[in-house]
């Protein structure tokens, strides 16, 4: 079968012709329909492989959509041809956090030596895909596979950390997202159909601020050194209850502490360059602000989204590239040229 592959550290990934696999005992094996190409990629391949644990060669691809095409002895539940997305952190399914469905948090996985697909255990961008266990397996039914594979990371990332602030936006309240790409702009949706909050976006350029705008924000900022002030001239001295930082470099979370208010929120949702940090502390932050910084989200979440996909809720924008031209998406995922999220179709 074809496969997307880092195979070379610090190079760009190839399509590669590799065995096609056989589901072992309690393994599901899906014929890909659709596969999400994502920013953490790109980190990863940016990083020595050893820094994360990874074996090269490693087929890509986190976000993950199928078609239950054979499974393995013992499993039970799922039936042949059954459409499904894949929850992506796998855990070991028996500690306290995987008990409570929070698998991506699992205190077991690096013990055990269990990595989600695409991100150590082979991924999803290639004509087929194993799948550990059943419980991994979420049916989408007759959505189309291609717009509902993004929910399993950029869709469940940010929905996993609006629901934990949910609280605290009420109506008056200011939330205030940084970068409405992949995972921001679906964020901004998820706000305005969850709460009564006021959207504020954060891009770089006059065309992202519209597709903000386009997708729910009520506001939009130019996302510089000015950003601040401006955020605050639209809020008040009250600030932002939640601000969401999908970028997660140094000015953006700058940013993003100096717009936060009292007893708010700031989540920083963006890897960026993996060591830039917020500060916290007596008079360097507002009172009681929270910083933190989620990972993922629940195997519950996850059908909670598909749910709402199912009710016509969210509207993902994206760009389809067929497997042979999954390189140049991420060339685009780099130049950050994309619209939303680049999906490959095998």
């Amino acid at each position: 079968m074809k496969a997307l592959q880092y195979v070379t550290a610090g190079a760009e990934p190839e399509v590669r012709e590799i065995p096609t696999p056989e589901p072992g005992p309690g393994e599901v094996l899906l014929r890909v329909t659709a596969a999400g190409v994502c920013h953490s990629d790109d980190f990863v391949m940016n990083n020595p492989p050893e820094q994360f644990g990874i074996e090269l060669p490693l087929t890509l691809g986190h976000e993950g959509a199928g078609q239950v095409a054979a499974v393995g002895d013992g499993v039970r539940g799922i039936d042949i041809g059954t459409n499904v997305v894949v929850y992506g952190p796998w855990g070991c399914g028996n500690c306290w956090f995987c008990a409570q469905g929070l698998e991506n948090y699992c205190s077991r996985a690096a013990e055990l030596g269990i990595m989600p697909p695409g991100l150590g255990s082979p991924g999803a961008i290639a004509e087929y895909l194993i799948v550990d266990s059943p419980r991994h397996l979420v049916p989408i039914g007759d959505l189309d596979p291609v717009a509902t594979v993004p929910l399993t990371d950029a869709g469940l990332t940010p929905y996993h950390a609006i629901k934990r602030s949910l609280g605290k936006l009420r109506p008056g309240s200011w939330t205030v997202v940084i970068g409405s790409g992949g995972l921001g702009h679906v964020a901004i949706q998820l706000l305005r159909h969850l709460s009564a909050t006021r959207v504020i976006a954060l891009d770089v350029n006059d065309e992202k601020l519209d597709f903000a705008r386009s997708v729910g924000a009520h506001e939009a900022v130019l996302s510089d050194e000015k950003a601040a002030g401006k955020v605050r001239k639209i809020t008040g001295p009250a600030g932002a209850s939640l601000v969401l930082d999908f970028v997660g470099f140094q000015p953006t979370i700058d940013t993003a502490m100096a717009v936060a208010g009292i007893d708010s929120d700031v989540t920083i949702v963006g890897i960026g360059d993996g060591r830039s940090a917020a500060r916290v502390g007596f008079g360097v932050s507002p009172y009681e602000a929270a910083a933190t910084s989620p990972y993922w989200g629940a195997r519950a979440e996850l059908i909670e989204l598909v749910d709402l996909a199912h009710e016509g809720v969210l509207d993902i924008a994206t760009e389809r590239f067929s497997l042979d031209a999954a390189p140049e998406a991420y060339r685009r995922l780099a130049a950050g040229t994309l619209r939303g999220r680049a999906v490959i179709v095998p």
